[in-house]
């Protein structure tokens, strides 16, 4: 019967875990590149009562064995990559991946993160910079005499010069893309950082072999479907419910345990 308070626990403490990560997923609802998050459970070891195929007599065995389970722990939180909805802002540092590839930026420390959120803008040096202020790689700048910045699909930034009307190519944005998404790093403010499970980055062009293309104007919204993320949320708290009346009830049954009498 304590078996039962304890495994019944579990579930209560795996349950918690879901509903943290649903919660997250829905406050994440409207972030631009945002990838929701899922998590997976694992059957914790068994108490074996009785093996199976045991023997029962010198030419039978056991056919099944009685094996008891001891609850649930929660295995990991996977990000799902699945592109989001495209949105339209005509703004013009607005851009979003069609397909596959992440946006490389430069941190503060050196190292390079990744992103699909493509909400950029001009810092003061006419730098092209995420919102929160870390350069986009390779880095491209912006002259003051020029206007009608024009990003193509395969990343190459054009724009016309104010003076002589002349076009001129400022740079070009390249992607990465990694052999196993679901390995990077999530540091926040929708970056990722690489890992020895996502494997090296692979840069190339945009439009080009696996890559995506880059669309001016555009932000990738997030990929959380809120219909999914309320229905998991009531699983999870009904799934709540029941294992705390799974403890109700070992209790109640302990305290019938309790007031025998010889």
């Amino acid at each position: 019967m304590m078996r039962g308070l304890y495994t019944a626990a579990t579930g209560m403490n795996a349950m918690q875990h879901q509903l943290d990560v649903t919660s997250n997923n829905i406050a994440n609802v409207n972030t631009a590149g945002f990838k929701k998050d899922r998590a997976e459970f694992q059957d914790l070891m068994y108490e074996t009562l009785n093996y199976t195929a045991g023997q029962t007599s010198q030419t039978t065995m056991n056919p099944t064995g009685i094996d008891v389970g001891l609850g649930v722990r929660i295995s990991g939180i996977q990000k799902n990559f699945t592109e989001g909805a495209l949105n339209t802002t005509s703004n013009t540092l607005d851009l979003a991946i069609s397909g596959k590839g992440f946006f490389q930026i430069t941190l503060p420390s050196g190292e390079i993160a990744y992103t699909r959120n493509g909400e950029f803008k001009l810092n003061s040096e006419g730098t092209i910079v995420n919102g929160n202020g870390y350069a986009l790689s390779p880095e491209i700048v912006v002259p003051d005499d020029v206007e009608d910045v024009s990003i193509a699909q395969d990343g190459t930034v054009t724009a016309t010069n104010a003076t002589t009307g002349e076009s001129q190519e400022l740079g070009n944005i390249t992607l990465v893309d990694f052999i196993n998404s679901a390995g990077l790093i999530p540091i926040g403010n929708t970056m990722f950082m690489q890992s020895d499970a996502s494997g090296d980055p692979t840069e190339g062009t945009p439009n080009e072999d696996q890559f995506g293309s880059i669309q001016q104007g555009m932000i990738e919204l997030s990929n959380v479907a809120l219909v999914t993320e309320m229905v998991d949320l009531i699983t999870a708290q009904r799934a709540y419910e029941a294992n705390s009346k799974a403890i109700t009830t070992a209790d109640t049954m302990l305290g019938v345990v309790n007031t025998l009498k010889t």
